[in-house]
């Protein structure tokens, strides 16, 4: 006897997303970004900040999971001000509210006594470099004057080698990349998401930052290598601490974390490539 599938099933596709949840929340997610861009950067600003706390919640959820209990409270308040420090004052103010942020975590973990500081220290700054530091990227990226092309560019990039990977995983996915980290991933998809980013990072530079070709596939290089990478430190985190997602807060993808980790893992070295050659 057949028994037919479950709606549930007829909505989850090969690479094991509930489709129709996901394109909903995403548009809702690009809608936001997009508006805010258009109409006033300092909303921009303000979704990066939420962001950040809320990446901190979850990797504080996450990691509890293993009995390691970070200090939410510095980190989320340090965190908010390395993006608006950044935004306001540059390089120089992120590099020294990261410092101070993590003295501040140091101090504040000396309340819970000797047992376990070493543990927790060490997990919050690794979450201190992975989401606030990284992401007040976006607020250096942005403050440039033509930063909302930038941020247009790391988006689009990622976006673009999510989808490449994606679609080449799911026609033609057979050899797997990395079956311990994802078993998901494949090379075929990674070869998608090559030609999907540097097809991309070649639009984007000729088109909205009326630069060079090879710059845009310099950006399309970066975009794809630093999304895989992003992606697949985040899934050896997850396995590590035996969690499947870091939270279900975006219907049809799971934490923010799970949105996040290509996109924290890629500005940075964009934003150095527009800020010293294009931006100049």
């Amino acid at each position: 006897m057949t028994t037919s599938p479950t709606p549930a099933a007829d909505k989850t596709s090969r690479a094991g997303r509930n489709l129709p949840a996901a394109i909903a929340s995403g548009v809702v997610l690009a809608g936001a970004v997009v508006a805010s861009l258009l109409l006033w950067k300092p909303a921009f600003m303000i979704i990066v900040a939420i962001a950040v706390a809320v990446a901190i919640w979850e990797l504080h959820r996450g990691f509890s999971a293993r009995g390691i209990n970070l200090p939410e409270e510095p980190l989320m308040i340090g965190g908010v001000a390395m993006v608006v420090l950044a935004y306001a004052f540059g390089p120089p103010a992120l590099v020294t509210a990261t410092a101070v942020t993590g003295l501040a975590i140091m101090l504040w973990l000396l309340r819970r006594g000797v047992d376990g500081y070493v543990r927790d220290a060490t997990a919050s700054m690794f979450t201190l470099l992975y989401v606030p530091f990284l992401g007040s990227f976006f607020a250096l990226l942005v403050a440039e004057d033509r930063g909302v092309e930038g941020v247009v560019c790391v988006i689009a990039l990622t976006v673009c080698s999510d989808t490449g990977g994606y679609i080449a995983g799911v026609l033609f996915g057979k050899h797997k990349m990395a079956p311990v980290i994802s078993p998901k991933k494949s090379w075929e998809g990674f070869a998608g998401s090559v030609i999907a980013s540097i097809a991309g990072g070649v639009g984007l530079s000729l088109y909205l930052l009326d630069s060079t070709l090879w710059v845009g596939i310099a950006m399309g290089l970066i975009g794809v290598t630093m999304s895989t990478l992003g992606d697949l430190c985040e899934s050896v985190i997850k396995r590590d601490l035996g969690i499947k997602d870091m939270s279900q807060i975006i219907p049809g993808h799971g934490g923010l974390m799970d949105r996040l980790d290509s996109l924290l893992a890629a500005v940075a070295p964009i934003w150095l490539l527009l800020h010293y050659v294009v931006f100049t």
